[in-house]
Parts: C-alpha cells; sequence; structure tokens
C-alpha cells in the first residue's frame, strides 16, 4: 500500500501491452493510481483490452513498432520510468540455407535495435528515472561450464551465447534474442547513464487478460496437452535447468514496479516463487486437471 501511495500520479511508460505481462502490468499500474502510456503494435489487438482495463481515465495509448526508428518517442515523453516487456516470441524459425544469419537479420538485430530506440527515446525525453527490462529464465543455465550441476542458480547463471548458437537447443532464437538484447540494453545505458535494471523472469502462470492463452501458459501445461510446439521447450528448460521455475503473474508485475521505484535497486534480479521437478509439477497439474 506504501509503494502505491508513492507511485500514485507518476506516469509510466508500458511498451508489449497486449501480451500477457504487459497487459497485467498497465491493469496493476492503473490500479495504483498511475498514469499509463501502453504501447501496441497491432491496432486490432487494443479493443479487447480497453475492456477489460479499469481507470482507462489514465490510460494513453500509443502504437510503436520496434522495427521503426523513433517510433516510441511520443510514448516515453513525459514518463518517471519505462517498463520494457515487448519482444519477439519466436522460439523455432524454419531452416534457410543460412539459419544463422537469417535469425540475426530478421529476429535479433530487430530486437536489439528497437530496446536501444527505445533507450533513445528516454534520452530525448529527459524526465524518465529508471528503465525496467524484462529478460527471461531461457538466459540462464545450472549447469557450469563442464556440464556440472550448480548448487544455486542465480543472476550469475547466464547462458553464453556461443553456447546457445552452438547447441540450438529448443526455444534457442527466444534465448538468444533476449541475451543479446539484454547485454546491448545494459552497455547503452551504462554509456548514457541510463538507470536500467533486468527482470529475469521465471514460467508465468496464473490468470490472464489476453484474448488467447499466453505462451508461457502453452508451456507449463505442454505436459498435459503434449503440444508439439511447446513440449520441447518445456523439455528444453527443464534439461537447462534441472526444474521448472514458476512465479504468478501478479508477483511477477509486483517485481517489476518494485524495482522501479526501489530506489538502491541495481542490475539484473531473478524473480522465482517456486521450482518444481517435472515429476512435482506433474502431480500438482494432475491433481488441478484430474
Amino acid at each position: 500500500m506504501e509503494n502505491s501511495k508513492k507511485m500514485e500520479g507518476k506516469t509510466y511508460c508500458v511498451t508489449g501491452s497486449t501480451g500477457y505481462i504487459g497487459s497485467w502490468l498497465v491493469k496493476s499500474l492503473l490500479q495504483r493510481g498511475c498514469t499509463v502510456h501502453a504501447t501496441f503494435r497491432n491496432p486490432e489487438k487494443v479493443s479487447h483490452f480497453l475492456k477489460v482495463w479499469r481507470n482507462r481515465d489514465r490510460l494513453s495509448l500509443f502504437r510503436g513498432d520496434l522495427h521503426e526508428d523513433g517510433s516510441f518517442d511520443e510514448a516515453v515523453r513525459g514518463c518517471d520510468g519505462v517498463f520494457h516487456v515487448s519482444a519477439s516470441m519466436e522460439f523455432e524459425v524454419s531452416a534457410p540455407q543460412n539459419l544463422e544469419s537469417h535469425v540475426k537479420t530478421q529476429i535479433t538485430d530487430p530486437a536489439v535495435e528497437g530496446t536501444l530506440n527505445i533507450l533513445k527515446a528516454c534520452l530525448k525525453a529527459t524526465t524518465v528515472k529508471r528503465f525496467v527490462f524484462t529478460s527471461s529464465i531461457s538466459t540462464l543455465t545450472a549447469k557450469d561450464s563442464s556440464g556440472r550441476w550448480v548448487p544455486v542458480v542465480d543472476e550469475s547463471c547466464q547462458t553464453p551465447v556461443d553456447q546457445v548458437v552452438k547447441t540450438k537447443a529448443s526455444g534457442w532464437v527466444y534465448a538468444l534474442s533476449k541475451l543479446l538484447t539484454e547485454e546491448a540494453a545494459f552497455q547503452f545505458a551504462k554509456e548514457n547513464g541510463i538507470d536500467l535494471i533486468s527482470v529475469i523472469t521465471t514460467t508465468v502462470g496464473g490468470p490472464f487478460l489476453t484474448p488467447t492463452v499466453p505462451t508461457s501458459l502453452q508451456v507449463l501445461l505442454s505436459p498435459l496437452t503434449g503440444d508439439p510446439k511447446f513440449l520441447p521447450i518445456f523439455t528444453s528448460v527443464n534439461s537447462r535447468m534441472g526444474s521448472i521455475a514458476l512465479i504468478h503473474i501478479e508477483d511477477i508485475c509486483n517485481a517489476h514496479i518494485f524495482l522501479m521505484e526501489h530506489v538502491d535497486a541495481e542490475g539484473r534480479y531473478l524473480c522465482c516463487t517456486r521450482s518444481c521437478v517435472v515429476s512435482e509439477l506433474i502431480e500438482l497439474l494432475r491433481k488441478e486437471y484430474p
């Protein structure tokens, strides 16, 4: 409650506002009395969210495309902080002849350049005090360089980029995009005096505002559904981490907001409520969906 009072009257930009985390984050900020600049890429998605977001008198909508230089300038103008949640959700690509070159030009380069465009918009705005970047558990590994399990997984357990490219495990494109984008964002922020925090998000569960089932929930439920697209990603995460780390949607949004406002926060933060080995997770799902 105290944090809500501190944030009341402040203005925040949320990129990727039509996604699972982004849409819930918009809702959470509006509930706290904030003014929200929500960005979106596809206008046709917005009408659905206008029915579920409350306090719309404090909500402004802006079209923003990571592929377009300067397209976030207006959305960021006048904001106290920016939550950069938007990300490409490409996990795999069809295999053209030059696969790595294709991934670079079509996915990772646009993701990096798009994030740098938003950071440049922050410099132009001059009012932005902190930039919170949504990272992912896909950037971490529970194994050391020799392939042995580490006793504790924390923010330092980052998967080397060359290992991601070499192994090309299921979901590798998304992991590579997040790793390269986060690295570029921190470098730009350091060079330009921007206060940047990275939130490493584990697998998110809980209710959703999106009109379709979010990707993270489809991955989480894939042992039940057997979905050929998402089950390999689930298996890959378990193979790399030794378990499935979970967090509730409300908790991850609260973590974003806390880190935006906590003056002493810096660097990267891994957010996890509970970590389950697969057998335990399957048993929990079995009880919920007999």
